[in-house]
C-alpha cells in the first residue's frame, strides 16, 4: 500500500523515493513491457489512439459495407485461383455473387459499389485453362 507523503518532504522527492525503492525490490521487472522500447510518439495526437490500437492488436477493421464487399470480391478471386476443384470454384463464386446481388438490390452505405456478379462459367473456363497449362 502506498504511504502518505510526510509533512515537510517535497512531493517530487517523495514520489522519486517510492519509485526507486519499488525498482530496487524488482516490482517493475514483471510488467509486460519491461525492457522493451517505448512506441514511437512522433505521430500527431489522436483521441481514438487506444481504440485503433486495440483493433490493430485484435486484427479487426471497420470498413463501409461497400468497401468490405469489394474486399470480399478480391478475396474470392484469390480463393478461386487457389481452389482445387471445380465445385469449390462454383461454391466460392456462388457465395460472393449472392452477396453482390443483395448489395445491388439494396445499395449499401458508403462509396459506390462498382461491382457486378462474376460470370461463373467464364471464370470456371479460365480456371480450367490455368490448371491444364
Amino acid at each position: 500500500m502506498t504511504e502518505r507523503k510526510p509533512p515537510g518532504v517535497s512531493f517530487e522527492s517523495f514520489v522519486d523515493k517510492q519509485i526507486r525503492e519499488a525498482s530496487e525490490r524488482g516490482e517493475f521487472s514483471s510488467l509486460s513491457g519491461f525492457g522493451k522500447p517505448l512506441p514511437d510518439d512522433s505521430a500527431p495526437y489522436d483521441e481514438l489512439w487506444w481504440i485503433k490500437g486495440k483493433m490493430h492488436r485484435e486484427g479487426a477493421s471497420v470498413l463501409p459495407p461497400s468497401l468490405a464487399l469489394r474486399k470480399a470480391a478480391e478475396d474470392a478471386e484469390e480463393a478461386v485461383a487457389a481452389a482445387v476443384s471445380e465445385s469449390q470454384v462454383r461454391r466460392i463464386l456462388g457465395e460472393i455473387n449472392t452477396r453482390i446481388a443483395e448489395a445491388l438490390i439494396r445499395p449499401p452505405a458508403g462509396p459506390p459499389l462498382n461491382l457486378k456478379p462474376f460470370d461463373v462459367e467464364a471464370t470456371v473456363e479460365r480456371w480450367r485453362a490455368e490448371r491444364s497449362s
